[in-house]
């Protein structure tokens, strides 16, 4: 194999530290640890052509589009992400007022300007509020079971269905507004799914559901698009600290390793990539997203994982969301409208039928955000769909995505001759190798305590952690990994495996120190300074990883109106 180690920067001496990974984590953690005169060779290797993860904007519609993380959600003190963005005058002066961040949310998706039924008719805006009110307030109602030893149901989406039923069996309406009823719920629980990164609400656990707490703070966007946050990281770090197109094949730790620069010297980690290159370490941080984890489990670590780590990443749920933009000559929607729901008038939460994805993919669809435009020309809509659908639709053509959304647009406008979009842009986070979907979830069979779980270092040397424990390292290696106070023997960890979490306002409490972020939400909160977001593996001198999470949507350089769209985006 041939040896890439060698020093980033200088000649001093000093632990290696490769971090595997540019994400936000990566970057934040490669921040953190050359802002540290004792770590003087570190290396960030990069699997694709770029940085930034899932924080990806690119220049479209006359605006900054963004193909991964959107919102700041909860943006206030307590949010890493927030206080990066504020220290790198990254936001807006309205976003960044007191006023704005003591706003409380409740933590809800605002309701739709308009929402349209399959039939081509709107629905009325009473039975939209009164059927968005029960929703939410059963979702409330989630958190009461957080501290319960038995809980009604395994997951929250047979609890909703259990306590819809209920209230279902009270109305005294005629048949067909009991349907629409149902209908208009199950457009909610489509949100919900986006919003949790999951297929079916009958995925996500019960109990830990009420371990997420909602920051305060009206969610706002970059102006310059997000990727101005990893911009300003990475500009932050010395010269040729990262080496992209080096995607990782295996981590060798627990082992000693030597290399011919350094004769004499012996490594505990060796990171081979798929080129065959190897980086020999004494500390490696693993960003990578839960997705490929889940994927490349038994091929990735070498020797295995503890067994109790490795079922924690297989219990964890992992799920995609996915934006799809349309382009229009024109407007049909008028123009104070920011969200368009649809509502699929034969589909009901308290049923199940099974069909072709190619048939109804797109009924999974939440509808349409209104993205502001600062160009009177541009104008787009953005679809949000989440699960085995937003997959699918994946595996379609531009040509063909545009042609069924332009089918589903006249439909359920009632306007057969409607337009057709002139342009579509979407995401792929499934599909992409190094990602396999867009963030995480506390799944049925897994709890909080699996990201604690994940969070524990490796391997649990006694010695070796108190030597380092007493090396001067602690205090630098705690603030960047902390999943909780255990992680402060990540810096005795040879592999310490992250995966950036959320811009959410979403966080799990717990013990002091603990940030288990793990809300499912498209974004990025393990930072430089910051606690990382959701399911760790963490190890200690060998082993170690800290969380789940991410998604897109667009920033143009006016202020945006669009409603706030909690723990997703």
């Amino acid at each position: 194999m041939e040896s890439s180690g060698g020093r980033a920067e200088g000649s001093g001496r000093g632990p290696r530290v490769l971090v595997v990974g540019s994400g936000i984590a990566g970057l934040g953690a490669a921040q953190r640890l050359c802002r540290h005169p004792a770590f003087p060779q570190l290396r960030v290797l990069e699997a694709t052509a770029r940085a930034g993860g899932r924080i990806r904007s690119e220049r479209g519609f006359g605006g900054v589009v963004e193909l991964g993380a959107h919102w700041i959600h909860g943006p206030s003190q307590g949010n890493p992400v927030f206080q990066l963005a504020a220290k790198y005058q990254l936001l807006r002066e309205k976003d960044l007022s007191e006023e704005n961040q003591l706003i409380e949310t409740g933590g809800h998706v605002g309701l739709p300007s308009v929402s349209y039924a399959s039939s081509g008719v709107s629905v009325s805006r009473k039975l939209v509020v009164e059927m968005a009110s029960l929703f939410y307030g059963l979702i409330d109602q989630t958190r009461e079971f957080l501290h319960t030893p038995d809980a009604p149901v395994p997951s929250v989406g047979e609890y909703l269905k259990k306590e819809i039923r209920q209230r279902a069996a009270g109305w005294t309406e005629d048949e067909e507004t009991r349907k629409l009823k149902l209908a208009v719920l199950n457009s909610f629980f489509n949100v919900e799914c986006c919003v949790s990164g999951t297929h079916s609400m009958d995925l996500v656990a019960l109990v830990p559901f009420g371990e997420y707490t909602v920051l305060p703070g009206l969610d706002c966007t970059f102006p310059g698009g997000y990727q101005g946050l990893t911009n300003h990281i990475m500009a932050s770090l010395p010269e040729d600290v990262i080496v992209f197109n080096k995607p990782v094949k295996t981590i060798h730790w627990n082992g000693s390793f030597q290399e011919a620069l350094s004769l004499g010297e012996t490594f505990p980690v060796l990171v081979e990539c798929e080129d065959g290159a190897c980086f020999p370490a004494h500390h490696v941080i693993v960003t990578v997203p839960l997705g490929f984890l889940k994927e490349h489990l038994d091929t990735f670590f070498e020797p295995p994982l503890p067994t109790e780590k490795a079922e924690a990443i297989r219990k964890m749920g992992f799920g995609t969301n996915n934006k799809i933009f349309l382009e229009f000559e024109e407007p049909f929607w008028e123009p104070d409208c920011q969200y368009i729901q649809v509502v699929w008038e034969d589909t009901s939460p308290l049923e199940d039928v099974a069909s072709e994805l190619r048939h109804v993919w797109f009924k999974k669809l939440i509808g349409f955000l209104v993205l502001p435009s600062f160009d009177r020309s541009v104008h787009v809509l953005c679809g949000f769909i989440a699960g085995l659908e937003s997959e699918f639709m994946e595996t379609l053509s531009d040509e063909d995505v545009l042609l069924s959304l332009t089918q589903v647009l006249r439909r359920v406008t009632g306007n057969a001759q409607l337009p057709a979009p002139r342009s579509v842009l979407r995401s792929r986070w499934h599909s992409a190798p190094y990602t396999r979907g867009s963030y995480s979830y506390v799944a049925v069979g897994s709890t909080g305590d699996d990201i604690d779980q994940l969070a524990q270092p490796l391997p649990r040397d006694g010695a070796e952690a108190q030597a380092l424990r007493t090396s001067g390292l602690k205090d630098t290696v705690v603030p960047f990994l902390s999943v909780d106070a255990s992680v402060q023997l990540c810096k005795t960890l040879c592999v310490c495996v992250c995966e950036s979490l959320g811009s959410s306002r979403y966080c799990l409490q717990g013990k002091p120190h603990i940030a288990r972020f793990t809300p499912p939400r498209t974004g990025l909160c393990c930072l430089a300074g910051g606690r990382p977001t959701g399911s760790s593996l963490c190890g200690t001198h060998r082993l170690s990883c800290l969380g789940p999470g991410s998604e897109s949507c667009f920033s143009p350089s006016e202020p945006s109106s669009a409603p706030p769209v909690p723990r997703g985006g």
